[in-house]
């Protein structure tokens, strides 16, 4: 469903350029096409018929919530609704003002700009944005040293699209900055037996209905797994039988790409299982725990946290991380007595 550009931490290796390309053709054009979410597309719906009805460029958005969700999705179906242009960027690569100024001062009226990861932004960056929202003006400094001076520029009318993992993150003169903040929720099963459906026939290979839900129950809540687990298990179905994807092939596929019953992959259970044999279950520190795993933190908190405190595996404390009595259950390991305490108290 989403570009994989969406987030650099997007779960799994990084696509190669022919992946990109099949993630691009599989991202649905129009809200109608948009699997999911359904409170949320209702809402923005009314948003961009309004603004439309208006000719006005729609209020700023802010789309909040866990990677591979439909940030990025979201934001071309918008442009595409109101008919005009979408400039993406990432926060990351705004590094100094004149980088996002450069790009609102060509923006044409009611243009989209969209910046992924937004809560990355430099603070001189996002300084720079707060006149751009409020007034549509911009400062530009002209010339250096002591004959340097400052002028103001009117901007066209523009919607701001940001997107963001970490909604913590983002200063609150700048979140309050977005007239409109939509938070993206994980996807129930049966939304993701739709998407690999869809996806499944746009990429003209046969899926049973027991297939797709197998791959759906195993993605995570999340349609970029679905659709990346759909075209790896397409390869299986391709030399083993005859292309069509069933509930055999599928299980088989998945299991051999060692992604278990409720999703989790290697890494996920690495993740708990050091928690419990080498931290005797928590609570541990995600620092500490980024370095006995040799992870990044980031990683750690964005890609495999959510999904293993969605399914109550994994209790976020303000003394650490602590595996859940589920998790110890599906790991088939036994919990420690309450006379052991843990490592750390």
């Amino acid at each position: 469903m989403e570009d994989p550009a969406d987030d650099p931490l997007a779960y799994g290796p990084e696509p190669i350029e022919e992946e990109r390309s099949l993630e691009t053709s599989l991202r649905p054009r129009t809200l109608d096409e948009f699997i999911g979410q359904d409170r949320l597309k209702e809402n923005l719906s009314v948003y961009i018929a309004a603004a439309l009805e208006r000719g006005e460029a729609l209020d700023h958005i802010l789309f909040h919530g866990p990677p591979g969700l439909g940030k990025t999705t979201l934001a071309h179906i918008i442009s595409h609704a109101l008919g005009v242009n979408i400039h993406p960027t990432a926060g990351p690569i705004l590094e100094k003002p004149g980088d996002v100024v450069a790009v609102m001062t060509n923006l044409q009226a009611r243009d989209v700009f969209f910046i992924d990861e937004i809560h990355r932004l430099p603070k001189v960056v996002e300084e720079t944005l707060y006149p751009a929202l409020e007034d549509r003006k911009v400062d530009v400094l002209l010339g250096q040293g002591p004959s340097a001076r400052t002028i103001k520029l009117d901007l066209k009318p523009f919607t701001l699209i940001g997107a963001t993992t970490r909604t913590g993150l983002l200063t609150s003169p700048l979140r309050d900055r977005f007239g409109v903040l939509l938070r993206l929720d994980y996807y129930t099963v049966a939304d993701l037996e739709k998407i690999v459906t869809r996806s499944a026939k746009l990429l003209s290979v046969a899926v049973t209905h027991e297939g797709a839900h197998e791959i759906a129950r195993r993605s995570r809540g999340t349609p970029r797994i679905a659709n990346r687990y759909l075209r790896r298990v397409r390869d299986f179905a391709q030399i083993r039988r005859q292309g069509v994807i069933e509930n055999t092939l599928a299980t088989e596929a998945l299991e051999r790409m060692e992604i278990d019953a409720l999703g989790l992959d290697p890494m996920d259970r690495k993740l708990l299982l050091t928690i419990i044999e080498t931290f005797r279950g928590g609570p541990v520190g995600v620092d500490t725990l980024a370095s006995a795993l040799h992870e990044e933190k980031r990683t750690i908190e964005d890609i495999y946290e959510p999904y293993l405190i969605q399914i109550g595996f994994l209790d976020r404390t303000p003394r650490g991380r602590l595996a859940t009595p589920q998790a110890y259950a599906h790991l088939g390991r036994k919990p420690p007595s309450p006379a052991q305490g843990p490592l750390f108290s």
